[in-house]
């Protein structure tokens, strides 16, 4: 882990930072001729071109028939799952849907003098939810991209994930989804988006997943909708030194462990407890199961910024703008107010971001690679679209009229004039 002594000199982006952030650009050019090719031949050959692919990258033989997974396999892998992970999964589904029913929009209504003015907030009528699969399992991704979806009042949600396990369908089957798919891959993206013989085309696709997902989103936004374009996972942690280092160490490496190219980044303004984290963090990192992608991770991108004190550390985060910020600060509240640009903040020594990622409620579904700045968080408003409504009555026409008219000449536009003309004339 590298640390970046930024005392006593004026904050700027040095080298370390620009390498940071340009990790999670990889060279796209290598994979999206592949994707633009298996997007191509699904939108052409519909489930013949995703059964196809299947095989080939999953070494699964489906056939139109098993595309789809019956819907009694989802209760029967809730009914089977243990009793502690179906309970802790109750529980986190209730709270997760207490979180999203506070971001519920409502349609609304202004009247002044003969014109009325709104806004009518309408679900999306089927979405997509993209699950990774395979060797993982992550029944927490389910629960996260599907509830915010239910609570907005979607009619239909489908789930695609190649290979998913018991607990991914036992998500499933708590959290409210529609269908499910064994599919996944670009070619499970291409086929939400344009639809098959058995896969229904749908508006919007949300959820995490390998390069060839991601680009296969971004090549196919405009002929659906998607959540965000997500990168590397990433935490940083602004600490004061009131911390355990042990307790900063494991967080840092609670990201570290999910990717080769994930970001774990500390600041703090005390020097002796930036050498004690790093020392613990070399001590943790060596009892993980995925201990080999944490050290790759760690040694490429890890990252101890000192600084000369919290409100440069707000400045370099705000620089940085994190998928994960913790402030683990004896008054964490207190610097709340700098914090610009960050995902998810979690204020306070317990504040680890393990909860966030699977209990606490807030979605775990995030803007990261700086896109904090401009991205927010997955919820339920991702799952709505609005439609302006307007009424004007003779009275309002006459009060609004000519001025319309003024600003149609000014564009040169004349039959917008004339559409307000005309009315007046007769």
């Amino acid at each position: 882990m590298k640390i970046e002594d930024l005392r006593g000199v004026a904050w700027r982006f040095n080298e370390r930072l620009r390498f940071i952030a340009k990790r999670g650009e990889v060279l796209e050019e290598e994979y999206e001729p592949t994707v633009r090719e298996i997007i191509k031949r699904v939108k052409q050959e519909g489930d013949k071109a995703i059964i196809e692919y299947t095989e080939k990258f999953d070494g699964i033989k489906l056939s139109e028939d098993t595309l789809e997974i019956p819907y009694e396999e989802l209760e029967k892998a809730y009914n089977e799952i243990e009793e502690d992970v179906r309970s802790a999964l109750e529980i986190a589904h209730e709270r997760i849907r207490r979180f999203h029913e506070l971001q519920k929009e409502r349609s609304f209504f202004t009247e002044e003098n003969g014109i009325l003015l709104g806004m009518k907030v309408m679900p999306l009528e089927r979405v997509g939810v993209y699950v990774p699969g395979g060797k993982a399992s992550y029944p927490s991704t389910v629960l996260m991209n599907v509830v915010p979806a239910v609570v907005a009042g979607v009619e239909e949600v489908i789930m695609v994930s190649p290979k998913p396990n018991k607990y991914t369908l036992a998500s499933a089957f708590i959290s409210g989804v529609s269908r499910v798919y064994q599919i996944g891959g670009a070619q499970a993206v291409a086929g939400l988006a344009y639809g098959t013989q058995t896969i229904p085309k749908v508006d919007k696709i949300v959820g995490p997943g390998n390069i060839y997902v991601s680009i296969a989103k971004k090549l196919l936004f405009g002929v659906v909708d998607i959540d965000m374009f997500a990168g590397p996972s990433e935490i940083l942690v602004i600490s004061d030194g009131t911390c355990d280092p042990s307790w900063v160490a494991a967080d840092l490496l609670s990201q570290a462990e999910h990717d080769e190219l994930a970001g774990a980044f500390l600041i703090t303004t005390d020097e002796k407890h930036a050498i004690r984290v790093k020392e613990e963090l070399e001590k943790l990192i060596e009892d993980l199961p995925r201990k080999e992608i944490a050290r790759r991770s760690i040694e490429r991108f890890g990252t101890i910024f000192l600084v000369e004190d919290l409100y440069k550390a707000c400045e370099v985060a705000n620089h940085i703008a994190p998928e994960h910020l913790e402030v683990l600060t004896e008054d964490p509240f207190s610097i709340l107010p700098y914090i610009k640009h960050a995902g998810a903040i979690f204020l306070g020594r317990y504040s680890t971001e393990a909860l966030g990622d699977y209990i606490l409620g807030p979605n775990h579904t995030l803007p990261t690679g700086g896109t904090a700045k401009f991205f927010s968080p997955l919820g339920v408003y991702d799952f709505v679209k609005r439609s302006s409504v307007l009424y004007v009555s003779k009275e309002g026409f006459d009060r609004l009229a000519e001025p319309t008219e003024s600003i149609a000449k000014a564009e040169g536009l004349f039959a917008h004039y004339m559409s307000v003309r005309i009315r007046r004339e007769t």
